[in-house]
């Protein structure tokens, strides 16, 4: 190699280095120093009652919580009320939240951490959950962003979910980015921006159910109880009720539980299914419910009509004191009553999205209500009928 080839090299490396080094101060850059200190609370003079509606934006959903008169609602859901306990919970945190971590990282490095605030527009990898909370007079008095959950390493943890390290915090954008990037000690699970996670989930609740109706026509199946506590039977029809599949059909009709509401859709379709639920407190739920279009979750909608009894009739052979005393009872319990009935008035307004798991138990065929015939060698191995649960060398009628 001569001088001059020597010099040519010596110059190429100083441009790559050059270029390198460049690169280098441009991400070192990004980094800088965080103003945050470790042990102060993130949002020192927010109030949890001067928050009056809270947004939460990421890079697919967006929820708005409005607080009105003192009830918060989904604004996203035709004013569905929310549920004030996540709410407060939320709220809390926020005031309580310190920090326990500073990064000193740039805007340009924010996406590795998912910090990047979410636009209107469907938001690239690496976006945050932004949290926007403004008072009555619509002024924002916080801004926040979610990012990624800091890990904590936990090798007494035998659960398989906890190999890398189970949730100890939060990364997040401390108010207009003056302190910077910071860690605080909860992972803040329920900052989500589904509309779903909101809602108020407190749900109609039938029970004390004297008749279940399901279906229409040729399909539909009846069963009724004389007493609340008698045991079940078609109201017509051939066939043996299956006392578990009618136990089931009730149980699952007084648990229900939705996953959303809807503002824009109807229960209809080629198949709905209508269900009537009569109570002994004189109250008649009768629901309508069709599969959605997409997916295997339904459309449920609910009217209530009735009223419970302002009396109670008493039971026969009942003693005059008995009488007196239950008489009493049910006129504190009819208060509750009353209002339960009023409020599931109103939630029967909104078209709900139901889990179908969650009405397998009542949207079951007459033939699946019927017990069903045994076939030979069910009974293999097992006791003759009658000696169920007998012990060995008894025979029915034989003293023990």
């Amino acid at each position: 190699m001569n001088r001059k080839q020597f010099l040519m090299m010596l110059a190429v490396v100083a441009v790559l280095g050059g270029a390198g080094l460049a690169m280098f101060w441009q991400e070192l850059s990004g980094y800088k120093q965080s103003g945050a200190k470790i042990g102060a609370k993130v949002l020192p003079n927010l109030k949890a009652a001067d928050a009056t509606e809270i947004r939460l934006k990421d890079a697919k959903n967006e929820v708005t919580l409005v607080s009105k008169k003192g009830s918060w609602s989904v604004k996203e859901r035709g004013g569905y009320p929310a549920d004030v306990g996540e709410i407060s919970e939320l709220l809390a945190k926020l005031v309580e939240a310190k920090v326990v971590q500073s990064e000193a990282v740039g805007e340009s490095l924010h996406p590795r951490l998912n910090l990047a605030e979410p636009k209107d527009k469907a938001s690239a990898e690496g976006t945050g959950t932004l949290v926007e909370l403004k008072d009555k007079d619509a002024k924002l008095i916080a801004k926040l962003v979610f990012g990624k959950v800091s890990l904590k390493k936990d090798p007494g943890n035998p659960l398989p979910n906890a190999v890398d390290g189970v949730p100890a915090g939060r990364y997040m954008i401390a108010p207009d980015k003056v302190q910077g990037v910071v860690v605080v000690s909860d992972p803040f699970a329920n900052v989500d921006a589904k509309a779903g996670k909101w809602l108020a989930k407190n749900f109609f609740k039938a029970d004390r159910i004297k008749s279940l109706t399901v279906g229409e026509g040729a399909a539909q199946w009846k069963i009724t109880r004389e007493l609340e506590y008698s045991q079940w039977k078609f109201a017509a029809g051939a066939g043996q009720l299956d006392p578990s599949a009618a136990v089931g059909a009730v149980n699952a009709l007084g648990q229900l539980a939705f996953s959303d509401v809807s503002t824009d859709a109807k229960v209809e379709g080629e198949k709905v299914t209508k269900i009537i639920a009569e109570t002994f407190d004189n109250l008649t739920y009768t629901i309508t419910v069709a599969k959605q279009k997409t997916g295997d979750d339904y459309l449920f909608n609910f009217v209530l009509t009735g009223e419970p009894p302002k009396t109670r009739t008493p039971e026969k052979d009942e003693k005059p004191d008995e009488i007196k005393r239950r008489a009493e009872e049910y006129e504190k319990s009819l208060k509750v009553l009353e209002a339960r009935a009023q409020f599931e008035k109103i939630l029967g307004q909104w078209v709900y999205v139901m889990p179908a798991k969650s009405l397998e138990p009542i949207l079951k065929d007459r033939v699946q209500m019927v017990v069903q015939p045994r076939k030979p060698g069910d009974d293999k191995g097992g006791p003759p009928p009658g000696m169920a649960g007998m012990p060995p060398g008894m025979m029915p009628g034989m003293p023990r």
